[in-house]
């Protein structure tokens, strides 16, 4: 039984997620298996639609927010665009997204798209919390705590559906034979007396609940930590939704066998991912540099939350292993917040701190330019696109266990850690030894040891100097 009460008294197993569904007119049927081209072709008109509508609405909210004082003026720090540049373009790619959406609601392309539930209402709940968040901030420069609240609210509509919680099954489940005789537990759920009964608590939901809110405070934060030069965060995510494109068309019915039931989010996970891809495409031509606007915190916030609910929506049935590999297509993002966590950190810096460190910058100085540098970076999140797709198709298409995803996963993480490390103990060498040089150059220099005695031209006050013997 999954919630309600037993004669044990209290069950504290969540209960089914919820069928918002029939609200949108759409039934869960139970669907025959189809092509992944034919899952494309009947919802390319919710790419269609998110592309053109943040094309067009781009340039208005840029009149307004020109109008509203939203502008990014340069400092000698950081910001080394030449001219004030507008901000809140994250509004447009919002609309791009919800009007996609709304598409995919009444039907988009119709045939197979109206076969399939479409996105779940708590990942709409949390697109419109994540934005309002970050256009907060933007405009009323919120504190930190803040953010990081209104991200956790977008986390816990995602944790009532049951979105992502069960993210981590697929590493939990197995071992679970051996844990629930340590642990007393029967496939990790506990039975806790209380003294109104017995209370029974799934490990494996409420794991998965809390990496939910990781992922959701993770993601945004490293969307929001790259976006740092014209056009990079556009052009990484848009690299990053082709990649979980097609994780997710080979998650279609019939083309993965690791799925023990038809998925009722594989409408949903497509409709996402070309949501996001048409909005980022239809706002980078007016982001690329020179940039006539930028995303701002609510852009750049909301894009690192889809690609997160994309990644986590891979484990709903326990595929553990297709999380991370959608992890490995992100990891541009995860590799700069790793090594900026780690700087500041180590150098015992605010968090929230800013400061031109990052990969883009580093890059833009050695490459000399803006627009080498987002190049290159481009590059590299296409070859971990690469990488992430390539091991979900073997798994999915061949015989590869899921183990070697795992393993892959782990070593690429573990590099990215090490690297991270020792970029931060680096610099704080340098910093150390750059402040001791400062120091050593403000301090006056020193007296010489006869300091007191007197010359005879300068004044001081030391005794006399001793006559010179006569010559005669």
């Amino acid at each position: 039984m999954r919630g309600g009460t037993t004669q044990s008294g209290l069950d504290l197993i969540p209960p089914d997620p919820v069928d918002l569904s029939p609200v949108f007119g759409v039934v869960d049927v139970e669907v025959a298996s189809v092509s992944p081209i034919q899952m494309l072709n009947s919802h390319v008109y919710v790419f269609v639609a998110a592309f053109l509508v943040t094309l067009l609405l781009t340039p208005l909210v840029r009149r307004l927010a020109v109008a509203g004082g939203a502008v990014d003026h340069p400092d000698a720090g950081r910001k080394t665009h030449r001219y004030p540049v507008a901000s809140l373009g994250g509004l447009a790619v919002f609309f791009g997204v919800i009007s996609a959406v709304a598409i995919s609601y009444v039907g988009g392309g119709g045939g197979l798209a109206a076969d399939y539930p479409t996105v779940p209402l708590a990942i709409v709940i949390g697109m419109v919390v994540i934005t309002f968040t970050g256009l907060a901030d933007d405009i009323w420069g919120w504190d930190p705590r803040l953010k990081i609240a209104g991200q956790f609210v977008a986390a816990a509509a995602l944790a009532i559906e049951n979105v992502g919680v069960k993210v981590a099954a697929g590493i939990l489940g197995p071992v679970a034979v051996w844990l629930d005789p340590v642990l007393g537990s029967e496939n990790l759920v506990f039975l806790v007396g209380t003294p109104w009964g017995s209370v029974s608590v799934d490990l494996i939901y409420w794991i998965g609940t809390a990496l939910i809110a990781v992922f959701v405070l993770g993601g945004c934060n490293a969307a929001n930590l790259i976006d740092g030069l014209d056009g990079l965060l556009c052009g990484v995510v848009g690299i990053v939704a082709v990649g979980l494109l097609a994780i997710s068309l080979l998650m279609v019915p019939g083309m993965d066998p690791s799925a023990t039931a038809p998925s009722p989010m594989a409408g949903a996970r497509i409709v996402l991912c070309l949501a996001l891809l048409g909005a980022v495409l239809g706002f980078l031509p007016h982001n690329f540099n020179p940039a006539s606007i930028f995303l701002g915190d609510c852009g750049s916030l909301l894009l690192g939350y889809l690609c997160v609910v994309i990644i986590i929506m891979f484990g709903e049935q326990g595929q553990t292993h297709l999380v991370f590999a959608g992890l490995i297509v992100f990891s541009l993002p995860i590799l700069d917040t790793a090594l900026t966590i780690l700087r500041r950190w180590i150098a015992g810096t605010p968090m929230s701190a800013a400061d031109d460190k990052h990969i883009h910058h580093r890059l833009k100085r050695i490459l000399g330019g803006v627009k080498r540098a987002v190049l290159a970076l481009y590059g590299i999140s296409f070859l971990f696109a690469v990488v992430g797709v390539t091991l979900a198709a073997l798994v999915v298409r061949t015989e590869l266990q899921v183990r070697v995803v795992y393993a892959i996963a782990l070593v690429l993480f573990g590099f990215i850690g090490v690297i991270a490390v020792k970029s931060a103990l680096r610099q704080r060498v340098l910093s150390a030894g750059s402040l001791a040089e400062a120091q050593q150059k403000q301090e006056p220099p020193s007296r010489p040891a006869n300091a007191g005695s007197r010359d005879p031209g300068d004044g001081g006050e030391g005794p006399p100097p001793e006559p010179k013997a006569s010559s005669s």
